[in-house]
């Protein structure tokens, strides 16, 4: 049984005053688009098509990023029929049914898809309806049923007092056997005041042909939900962060207050993880048992451990393995991985480099483009010069070193296992194995110099 899928994605973003397109806001970091691809990518279908609009490269480069789509142009916005009719080919005799879903609703998940299917073939539908109950479905199309089956869907502007009753509501996601879905398409008409050709007209064609056209009600009043402007975004990433928070809460993370706290979509974390206040984990983090996050971290694209600790630490594509300590005010930038037990202190950056087991960067350091090994010690104000204007160079630190207060590594240097540099020193040359390395100008006082006089004598005339 051969299945297509349709996207619907031409939308502009004009009333989110975006230059993008509006299936690429994001929730939660991730485009609405990328929400739904997500959804649709695990149904096992044989072909997805993404319909865009003129001008949409970036979303054809997005979806491109995640997969192999076929994409389709509606030049001309004139209505959801006229979309669907672009992706003429994946409704072809080649595929039995064809899913048609919109871009910007990023909360039609994957079991209902699956579920919905199910019922659709069971049932011998000719078309199948994914609907939702709202408490307030103002604005949206009603579903209007016949004892169990589908009489019609009713726009909220055609509707009678009575069927504004009705709170089963139309949520723009279809199931159709693809032969109807070719065959009915050509009979929709745009004789309406907006001149479009609108999908749920097939309902109306379908029935009026004896087609079997029904509805699957799911649970969640989510599916429906789109965005078509900032606050609608607002509330959607409001909804999604809630929906994510909970989902780790029962898997047994700890959020002792959830202000200011975004997990992404894909994030995962484990089990007695405490997650504090103004934490941000982002892209493909995944955070092991036991740690401790934050508070005001923010955490992207990084592998963390076990038994963790990061107090006001941003990491970026990094590995950060079990036992580190790390914080505050730490910044971990792009390829850099903290060995066990590692422990870093405020005000330190590492970038590019390797830092070995339970070695000590205490507080006001810079380690760039380095590889050190285990036991290592920083003293305070350490920094590996590793940029010379044109290229970036390596700084190499042994087993056990000790580097002393306000040391300058000149990269490429590397210092022995067991070695130690001296308070001050600027370290241009390999240090050998358990060798002390003093690299210091020579003190000269000149007394009673008299730049000071005329420097006191200037404070005064001011």
């Amino acid at each position: 049984m051969k299945k297509s899928c349709l996207v619907l994605a031409a939308g502009d973003g004009t009333r989110m005053k975006s230059k993008k397109p509006k299936v690429l806001c994001t929730v939660l970091g991730k485009p609405m688009l990328g929400w739904v691809l997500d959804s649709v990518r695990k149904l096992e279908l044989n072909q997805t098509g993404i319909i865009i609009g003129n001008n949409a490269d970036s979303v054809k480069e997005y979806a491109i990023s995640r997969g192999e789509y076929k994409f389709y142009i509606q030049s001309e916005r004139k209505g959801t029929a006229h979309a669907v009719m672009q992706g003429e080919e994946l409704f072809s005799d080649e595929y039995e049914h064809t899913l048609v879903l919109c871009g910007d609703a990023p909360f039609v998940s994957e079991d209902v898809l699956k579920s919905s299917f199910v019922f659709h073939t069971e049932n011998n539908n000719d078309i199948t309806v994914i609907s939702s109950i709202l408490d307030n479905p103002f604005g949206y199309g009603r579903i209007i049923r016949k004892g169990d089956s589908l009489d019609s869907i009713v726009e909220e502007k055609d509707c009678t007092e009575n069927q504004k009753e009705v709170k089963e509501i139309n949520s723009g996601v279809y199931w159709f056997k693809s032969s109807t879905l070719k065959r009915m398409l050509p009979k929709i008409s745009n004789n309406n005041i907006k001149g479009e050709y609108y999908l749920t007209d097939i309902i109306r064609l379908s029935l009026g042909e004896n087609g079997k056209v029904n509805a699957f009600l799911c649970e969640s009043s989510d599916i429906v939900l789109g965005a078509n402007t900032r606050a609608d975004l607002s509330r959607l990433n409001r909804i999604a962060r809630d929906k994510i928070l909970d989902i780790h809460m029962e898997k047994g993370v700890d959020f002792p207050l959830t202000d200011g706290i975004i997990i992404e979509k894909d994030v995962i974390i484990g089990a007695d993880t405490v997650i504090f206040p103004n934490t941000i984990l982002r892209g493909k983090t995944i955070v092991g048992e036991g740690c401790t996050i934050g508070p005001n971290s923010l955490i992207e694209n990084c592998k963390i451990g076990d038994n963790v600790k990061l107090n006001n630490v941003q990491a970026y594509d990094s590995i950060v393995e079990d036992n580190v300590k790390a914080g505050p005010f730490v910044h971990i930038r792009p390829n850099s991985t903290l060995k066990n037990g590692v422990k870093i202190g405020d005000f330190v950056e590492v970038k590019n480099a390797e830092i070995g087991d339970n070695t000590a960067i205490a507080h006001l350091s810079y380690v760039g483009d380095s590889i050190v090994g285990k036991c290592v010690n920083f003293g305070c104000g350490t920094v590996t010069a590793n940029y010379d204007g044109i290229n970036k160079h390596q700084t190499i630190i042994g087993d056990n070193a000790f580097i002393g207060c306000n040391t300058n590594l000149v990269a490429p240097v590397k210092i022995g296992d067991n070695a130690t540099t001296a308070a001050g020193s600027t370290i241009t040359k390999d240090v050998p194995p358990n060798s002390l390395a003093v690299e210091r100008a020579s003190t000269r006082i000149k007394e009673n110099w008299k730049h000071n006089k005329l420097r006191l004598e200037n404070k005064k005339s001011k």
